[in-house]
């Protein structure tokens, strides 16, 4: 497995953030029964470098936590049945499925800790579990896929032993 962790900016948190992405993403990798090799990419930026890629790629003139960028599309959400059909799915140097990346603002972290009154690690931990699903291809915009998509984000937290 190939967890790429790439820093744009100061990265102030009190704990090892480079093990909680990769245990994260282990983690969320095995409880999703994720069947093969896997590379993901995670980008830590400020406010003003995740402002950019908002407004970039979703038109969004403003700051925001993480962004997620999957790279494999599924028929459904955490369905892997019909991954091989489609080769551009894997790395073809190292046959591990490239599910796409995850950017992060360290400063949104710190923020959005202190708003909701838990760590910053809670809150690292939560968002990269949050974009695995997407990378996944859950969702949330609609009431339906997000009954689906927030009780699995707080079941891989409880597992992990991550709370608020």
């Amino acid at each position: 497995m190939t967890i790429a962790i790439e820093t744009e900016t100061e990265v102030p948190f009190p704990f090892d953030y480079r093990q909680v992405a990769q245990d994260v993403v282990h983690y969320t990798i095995a409880h999703e029964n994720f069947p093969y090799e896997a590379e993901v990419n995670i980008i830590l930026t400020d406010n003003a470098g995740i402002h950019a890629q908002n407004q970039a790629h979703r038109q969004i003139d403003a700051p925001t936590d993480v962004l997620s960028f999957p790279m494999c599309s599924y028929a459904r959400a955490g369905d892997f049945s019909g991954l091989e059909e489609d080769p551009d799915n894997f790395n073809p140097d190292t046959g591990e499925a490239v599910l796409g990346d995850i950017m992060i603002s360290v400063e949104k972290v710190s923020e959005q800790a202190e708003n909701y009154g838990h760590s910053e690690l809670r809150e690292f931990a939560f968002l990269i579990v949050h974009s695995m699903l997407h990378l996944f291809g859950y969702d949330h915009i609609k009431e339906e896929d997000a009954a689906v998509m927030e009780p699995l984000q707080r079941r891989i937290l409880e597992g992990m032993d991550i709370g608020r």
